[in-house]
């Protein structure tokens, strides 16, 4: 079998202005290794190794591609090794698109969710919170989980508050019995306090409030 190299040019020989680093193998490393007969690309796969070939790779891919493959001219190697690169940034472009779309959608549905503005909008109305945490209240983006199965479901939730006195974390458990959700558990804790608030007990002022507002309701008849 003879080499297809140009005969001025060694087996052992790499020019000059091919021996950089080679995006396509840092990029794709272990596909890019099979394609151009540089196996030892599969050391990607090996855990702790895999996290070193790909600088690896990068750093010596077109001098090992240049050995192992059968090319042309310097030219064709350029070309090649040039579409790898491409579809090497295609594909992790495609990925990060995928899994932005995917973490997106997730954190769309938590923080659309029933429960979370449940929680918010108790956290709002609690004037314990409301005193420790200082108006207005925000809330952060939750994360958990939460599964829904037509007229039942369950939340684990938690996520960030922000007053104009302090800031906080609110953490709940929900459950949804015959499509309405009722609290187990939905506590605030205040960055650099040790206590925590439950919002699931009304406040004395709460209570006081709730009071005044039923004795200034006009009787029925």
């Amino acid at each position: 079998m003879t080499d297809a190299r140009p005969p001025d040019l060694p087996t052992a020989a790499v020019p000059a202005d091919i021996n950089r680093w080679n995006w396509g193998a840092f990029l794709l490393n272990w596909i890019w290794g099979i394609g151009n007969n540089t196996f030892i690309a599969l050391l990607t796969l090996v855990p702790v190794v895999g996290l070193v070939m790909p600088f690896v790779l990068g750093a010596k891919g077109s001098a090992w591609a240049w050995r192992n493959g059968r090319w042309d001219s310097v030219a064709h190697f350029k070309r090649v090794q040039r579409l790898w690169a491409i579809w090497g940034v295609v594909i992790w472009l495609g990925v990060i698109v995928l899994y932005s779309g995917i973490f997106g959608g997730v954190f769309y549905l938590l923080e659309n969710s029933e429960a979370y503005q449940l929680a918010a909008s108790r956290l709002r109305d609690n004037v314990a919170a409301v005193n420790a945490l200082g108006a207005p209240i925000s809330t952060g983006l939750p994360s958990g989980k939460i599964s829904v199965t037509g007229s039942s479901g369950r939340a684990d939730l938690n996520f960030s508050v922000t007053g104009s006195k302090a800031t906080g974390r609110v953490q709940l458990q929900a459950l949804k019995t015959n499509g309405v959700w009722s609290f187990t558990t939905l506590k605030l804790r205040i960055d650099g306090r040790d206590d925590e608030i439950d919002l699931l007990k009304e406040s004395r002022v709460e209570i006081e409030h709730d009071r005044r507002t039923i004795a200034a309701s006009p009787g029925k008849a």
